[in-house]
């Protein structure tokens, strides 16, 4: 019995093993669990959810891009904590000097004004998953069915459109690359996540 369980762990860690590594040489990112799970409750296609936290809340750390969970946007200046505290504290700093429309926190750099009424306390926003669920409600907000994914990124950031809505279109599609592998095409919201 032990062995047929030993066996059977090995199998799965040997598929585990080479379905990561077909992700690397395909170029596949798998967006991490955190974000599947908002995603899925959302009705939003991960990879875009992650695409979106690669654009908005990016740092590098050891070499990788990642979504930074305490990072701040005061007035189109970058802020990265270390810790949640020291972000919170840096969220009142800022409020005492700064409109809260002109402030962004979190994994998907939610707007402290225009999204007020989805927080009772600024600092909720850096709340991992609780951020990636307000991310993800937004941009379901901001999809209309049968619509390319792309345009609702683009109303993310900037629901009038226009040029800036582009740019950051194409900026987020140069991640959702990174995270499909190229030539990948975008699974719908109701098909199984990567």
């Amino acid at each position: 019995m032990a062995a047929a369980v030993t066996r059977r762990a090995g199998c799965a860690a040997l598929v585990l093993g080479l379905c990561a590594h077909a992700a690397i040489v395909f170029g596949q990112e798998v967006p991490p669990p955190a974000y599947q799970l908002a995603a899925q409750q959302a009705g939003v296609p991960s990879p875009v959810l992650y695409a979106v936290a690669l654009q908005e809340s990016g740092a590098r750390l050891r070499g990788r891009l990642i979504p930074w969970p305490w990072t701040l946007n005061v007035a189109g200046r970058a802020e990265r904590y270390a810790t949640r505290a020291e972000a919170c504290a840096g969220i009142r700093r800022a409020l005492a000097r700064t409109p809260a429309n002109r402030i962004d926190a979190g994994l998907g750099q939610v707007n402290l004004g225009y999204h007020a009424h989805r927080y009772a306390h600024p600092c909720e926003l850096l709340d991992p998953y609780r951020n990636l669920a307000i991310a993800a409600e937004i941009l379901q907000e901001q999809h209309t069915p049968g619509e390319d994914w792309l345009v609702a990124i683009g109303r993310y950031h900037r629901p009038a459109g226009g040029e800036p809505a582009a740019r950051y279109r194409r900026s987020v599609h140069q991640h959702l690359t990174r995270v499909l592998g190229p030539g990948a095409s975008l699974p719908s919201a109701r098909s199984p996540m990567p």
